[in-house]
């Protein structure tokens, strides 16, 4: 079913992928039973492979491997979690000069699948383009444009998902249930999501000499809210600056959110930020009254509108006249293909998943939140939202078979384990500490000052926004808005550069924009990484 908003913010958002009417919350027997032992050691087995990227060819090692965790200024007790990582290093590469990427998605409590087989590891699994991908046997192809051709990449699962786990090594089964109990408190949540990353990080660095290479956070979705508060906890106590910070699908400030906006009434800034992302859908949709010939001057006029007499009227609240009101409608019309006296009856405030949901109605079918190219039959046609992601359902099954097969069969890791796509969480702590803030404040998460206190900290730190025209997750105008508020001077604002995909949140879905994110991402590196040619 669809995941509605925590705090106003979503749990099933940042995912990258969250598979329809499945979350993965038993323990298999085999384990339940494993001796926790296993779990306090570093794990590792390496291999070897070569790829060419765009025509260059790059011999790497790959390691797939844990670290663990003992909690921040706790090296010396007991453990706390085992992450699980997979790292691809460049034969032959100086170190020193070498950049290296630390990648993750979202979720949060997300592994780090969709990134490692969709877009930049080695190897690629195959989908289909805008339509659900065909059942196994799935195609997996060396990956053309991985982005091992400009960068070392580090590729973690989030504890509790993947191979990724919490560690409770107590006595007897009431003793660890009571230590695991602790250990979700701990981890489940913004801030100690972020320490969790950060000792991965420098214990990263120390065990592979890497604390002198260039370095990159590359988040995707609620990835993108850890690396806002995670590249500022990074340098203001572990002394660790960053050349560049580079977000996929961003989302900074949960009040952006067209997630479940109902909730939240008076705060309208997510009809506003959501509604080019409508536009862009019924374009491709075919939807519209009266078809524009190009998509990004028509996206041009709707943010005009939508920061004008939109954002006004809903302002205005009650307040608004009829006639005003009407005349909002008609231009919503236009705008979205949604009727009329749809509009009206929602009061000008239509969420994503209604929009999801009524866009094709006229068909029975159901148009995609991750990726709104993709569309579905539609579960339910009395319902008021979307009842489940047809992106999701297309492609899930290629993402996690394929990487199940390629990390036992090629890495050589996870024999008698279960990879958990997402960590088994009851409840996650959306309330967050901000750099100078006295104690977590009990709102909708917002990592805008972090980011900006990251920028300031480290005048040279640059950061690249991607985001997709076809994500109604996370709305690229959203992520946009986002980085035009941030509390920064003037001088900082050309530190950040931003560019958009004809594709989704998973911008890589999508073969052409895949080489685009890619050779855009590798230039980024190669202008920040401070290594003279």
């Amino acid at each position: 079913m669809r995941r509605l908003p925590l705090c106003i913010a979503i749990a099933a958002l940042c995912a990258a992928v969250t598979p329809a009417f499945a979350k993965d919350k038993a323990e298999p027997a085999a384990e339940a039973a494993k001796p926790e032992a296993a779990l306090t050691q570093p794990q590792q087995s390496e291999s070897e492979g070569s790829i060419v990227v765009e025509g260059r060819r790059v011999d790497y090692k790959a390691v797939a491997g844990t670290l663990v965790l003992h909690g921040k200024g706790d090296e010396e007790h007991e453990p706390k979690a085992s992450l699980f990582y997979v790292a691809y290093f460049k034969k032959g590469a100086d170190a020193g000069k070498r950049p290296i990427t630390f990648l993750y998605n979202g979720g949060p409590g997300s592994a780090t699948v969709w990134l490692h087989m969709g877009a930049f590891g080695p190897k690629r699994v195959v989908t289909a383009d805008d339509t659900h991908t065909a059942p196994a046997p799935y195609k997996l192809v060396d990956n053309a444009y991985s982005l091992l051709d400009a960068s070392d990449l580090v590729f973690i699962d989030a504890p509790g998902a993947g191979f990724s786990r919490l560690v409770a090594d107590a006595g007897d089964k009431d003793k660890r249930d009571a230590l695991m109990k602790e250990r979700k408190k701990e981890f489940y949540s913004v801030d100690g999501d972020v320490h969790a990353f950060a000792q991965f990080i420098t214990q990263f660095l120390s065990k592979y000499g890497r604390w002198n290479s260039p370095k990159y956070l590359f988040g995707e979705s609620y990835g993108t809210t850890r690396s806002a508060a995670l590249a500022a906890v990074l340098q203001t106590e572990d002394s660790v600056d960053l050349n560049g910070v580079i977000l996929l699908s961003q989302i900074l400030s949960f009040d952006t959110s067209i997630d479940g906006p109902e909730n939240n009434p008076g705060v309208d800034l997510p009809y506003v930020l959501g509604l080019p992302t409508f536009a862009a859908t019924a374009w491709y949709h075919h939807k519209l009254p009266q078809q524009p010939a190009q998509l990004e001057p028509f996206l041009k006029e709707v943010e005009q509108f939508a920061l004008g007499d939109y954002a006004q009227a809903l302002l205005a609240g009650s307040t608004l006249d009829a006639s005003r009101r009407q005349a909002v409608a008609e231009r919503l019309h236009r705008y979205t293909g949604l009727p009329v006296d749809y509009l009206l009856k929602a009061d000008l405030r239509v969420s994503g998943g209604m929009f999801e949901h009524e866009l094709q109605i006229d068909g029975d079918i159901t148009t995609g939140r991750l990726d709104t190219r993709f569309s579905g039959p539609t579960m339910d046609p009395l319902s008021k939202e979307a009842e489940y992601d047809p992106q999701s359902a297309a492609i899930s099954s290629a993402y996690v078979s394929a990487f199940n097969d390629y990390v036992r069969k090629q890495l050589k890791f996870g024999q008698g384990q279960s990879y958990r796509l997402f960590a088994d969480i009851d409840h996650w702590d959306f309330s967050h500490k901000a750099p100078g803030a006295h104690e977590a404040l009990q709102q909708s998460t917002n990592v805008i000052p972090d980011l900006a206190v990251a920028m300031k900290y480290n005048p040279d730190l640059k950061v690249f926004m991607n985001g997709g025209y076809y994500d109604l997750a996370t709305p690229f105008f959203a992520a946009e808005y986002e980085l035009n508020h941030l509390p920064i001077p003037d001088s900082l604002r050309k530190n950040i550069s931003m560019a958009y995909y004809p594709s989704g949140h998973m911008v890589y879905a999508h073969e052409a924009s895949l080489k685009e994110l890619h050779d855009n991402v590798a230039r980024f590196i190669e202008a920040t990484d401070n290594v003279a040619r």
